[in-house]
């Protein structure tokens, strides 16, 4: 799960929507990072084929490829960002900015295949001066990154209870694999929650103290809440948690 931590805003646009949310999803790296998020699945399911039966590994494969399908993932996510954010030109206007699009490099580099798996055994420890450290701890408290890692981990754990109901018919039934998964939502925002302020420090090492600021003024302001909160949202209803990926495709 730590390698697919970072890649939690994957979802790119249809070209159909030539406003000012199809520019947002273009200029703020959505669809790159949906891009990553499919490497980092690839991957991940290339180091289960060796460790599991056949049967249950195909089993995973296809309920995944279901589940997080490319177009879908799109539509949902789309229509809840629509949805939940009515004005996207401040967001848009930041993200144009040249912070905003070296924020989004940064971004796009920590989710980078060759840098997950750089780092599969974890991030470096990030040394930084008390004002650094100050502004990293307001950024983290802005930016819902630790929900976002916890619906990724419960999307792919989804995954995982979809299939082995499958395979026993009845074992999870009546929504109890579902509901287990949403019970551990708090517990996973905790595990994240203990590194997420060096995280921040990684991903985010290139910017200078006065654009980390720059950048946690804009997270903290009501038009940055309303981004963050919409993109969350989006996540959410892209990574389908909570639903069984055979609800998906009826």
């Amino acid at each position: 799960m730590r390698r697919l931590f970072f890649s939690v805003l994957m979802f790119c646009v249809l070209p159909a929507w030539a406003d000012g949310h199809d520019q947002l999803y273009k200029v703020a790296g959505w669809a790159e990072q949906r891009a990553h998020f499919n490497d980092a699945l690839s991957a991940a399911q290339q180091r289960y084929r060796n460790s599991l039966p056949p049967v249950v590994y195909q089993a995973l494969v296809d309920n995944s490829n279901k589940r997080f399908a490319a177009q879908a993932m799109d539509q949902r996510a789309e229509a809840q960002l629509r949805k939940h954010l009515t004005d996207p030109k401040p967001a848009l206007a930041f993200f144009q900015s040249p912070l905003g699009r070296k924020i989004v490099a940064a971004e796009l580099l920590a989710t980078r295949r060759d840098q997950l798996a750089k780092n599969a055994q974890g991030l470096p420890k990030i040394q930084a001066e008390a004002t650094r450290s100050l502004i990293i701890g307001h950024l983290a408290q802005a930016l819902p990154a630790r929900e976002a890692g916890a619906e990724v981990s419960l999307a792919i754990a989804g995954v995982a209870a979809d299939s082995l109901s499958q395979m026993i018919p009845g074992l999870l039934g009546g929504g109890q694999a579902q509901g287990m998964l949403n019970g551990q939502r708090e517990r996973l925002m905790q595990q994240i929650d203990k590194d997420l302020n060096n995280t921040l420090l990684y991903v985010y090492r290139e910017l200078s103290d006065p654009e980390l600021e720059e950048f946690a003024t804009f997270a903290e302001s009501p038009e940055g809440k309303a981004y963050y909160q919409a993109a969350l949202a989006a996540i959410r209803a892209g990574l389908a948690v909570g639903q069984s990926t055979s609800s998906l495709t009826q």
